[in-house]
């Protein structure tokens, strides 16, 4: 279940609007997302925009108690579309019209109720409905994902018909007036809803708020008012991206009516994983391997970063597992400046061969040390075994 409003900002059912404006901007100052850390701060800041958006005006809060959350944000969102019954386009103007009725149901007509049925609309009545959202997905390298990069991605969409310019008929095709609306665009209704009856003025159904009805349909698009074509886009793609996150490239999504916006493009993004590199938020962790005299004694070692090889100093008497950190040498923060760490996970590697005279300078290491070889075990068998 979508969260309360009033629980999301922190205030009582009974709040005076000031109170709601109080707590509002106090949470929004800590989600904005140029001030916080969170991946889900933007979503978060646009939640907490919405519940400041119905609770302070008054017919909507009137709504919102009346239908509660899940069927207010049902109403908002077919509120937010065309109330026609039509797929994504307004150009399937066929011979005769659609004989479908509008079927927003009762809680879009309470909306309207509350709200206006006007909103979005053209000279006609008819809303103008904003294209659909798009979707794909985009597979990038951790060391794409730690530099930032911009990447090719190619898409099958709907792109408005070139040859009906959206409209769904030819442009010299013959027209006769709706007789449903008589040319008007529009109906009256009387439904009856929680509010008791209620006339309305709707979008008519048969022209979708033309006021004419066209005899012949666009053969190109079949009156739909797209055609579904291929297209590559360059997407840039931010350093310390992670997987999961979704980039928007605005108005690459599919086309709207006539006179409206596009839908949007989401690219959901996923980072690879890496032979040589695990990644843990924006640090990374990898593992090196050091010989025993290196454990001992401390020495000099190359290790690979993300961004090349460096020197690391490997301090003498290092155990087998121990952890060296190389600050900022992880990814990038997304949001802010400074980056991750590196974390180099030590392990000993015990020889598997010696000669004899590697044998013989071990075998008196340990007896300097008070130690009891047994030599046909060997040393570095028993080193394998305590660990």
């Amino acid at each position: 279940m979508s969260e309360d409003f009033y629980s999301l900002l922190g205030v009582s059912r009974d709040a005076s609007e000031e109170e709601i404006k109080r707590a509002y901007r106090k949470k929004a100052a800590k989600n904005h997302p140029d001030v916080s850390d969170d991946d889900n701060a933007e979503e978060q800041f646009k939640k907490l925009q919405k519940a400041k958006e119905v609770l302070t005006d008054e017919e909507k809060r009137q709504m919102y108690d009346q239908l509660g959350h899940e069927r207010f944000m049902q109403a908002d969102k077919q509120g937010a579309t065309d109330n026609g019954g039509r797929g994504a386009r307004g150009g399937r103007r066929r011979a005769g019209g659609n004989p479908f009725g509008g079927g927003a149901g009762d809680i879009g007509d309470i909306f309207d109720q509350f709200f206006g049925g006007g909103r979005g609309q053209g000279r006609s009545g008819r809303r103008r409905s904003s294209g659909r959202d798009l979707k794909t997905n985009l597979r990038i390298s951790l060391e794409d994902a730690a530099e930032g990069v911009t990447k090719q991605v190619t898409i099958t969409r709907p792109e408005t018909c070139s040859d009906c310019n959206g409209r769904g008929h030819p442009p010299d095709a013959n027209s006769r007036s709706c007789p449903n609306c008589n040319g008007r665009g529009q109906v009256q209704e009387v439904r009856r809803t929680a509010l008791g009856r209620v006339q309305q003025t709707r979008t008519c159904p048969r022209c979708e708020g033309e006021g004419e009805i066209y005899e012949d349909v666009c053969s190109t698009c079949g009156g739909d008012g797209t055609a579904r074509k291929e297209a590559t886009l360059s997407v840039d793609v931010p350093a310390g991206i992670k997987s999961g996150q979704t980039l928007r490239m605005n108005g690459e999504g599919a086309p709207g009516d006539p006179g409206a916006p596009n839908g949007d493009l989401l690219i959901e993004v996923e980072v690879k994983d890496h032979p040589d590199f695990e990644r843990d938020g924006d640090d990374l962790h990898t593992q090196e391997p050091i010989s025993f005299p290196q454990a001992v004694f401390g020495d000099t070692i190359q290790v690979e970063t993300i961004d090349g090889r460096v020197e690391v100093d490997v301090p003498s008497a290092t155990q087998s597992g121990e952890t060296l950190r190389l600050r900022d040498e992880g990814i990038p923060h997304l949001r802010g400046r400074g980056q991750g760490d590196l974390y180099i996970h030590l392990q000993v590697v015990t020889p598997e061969d010696l000669n004899e005279e590697q044998k013989e300078a071990l075998e008196a290491f340990a007896e300097a040390g008070g130690e009891d070889i047994d030599v046909e075990e060997g040393f570095f068998d028993k080193i394998k075994s305590s660990l």
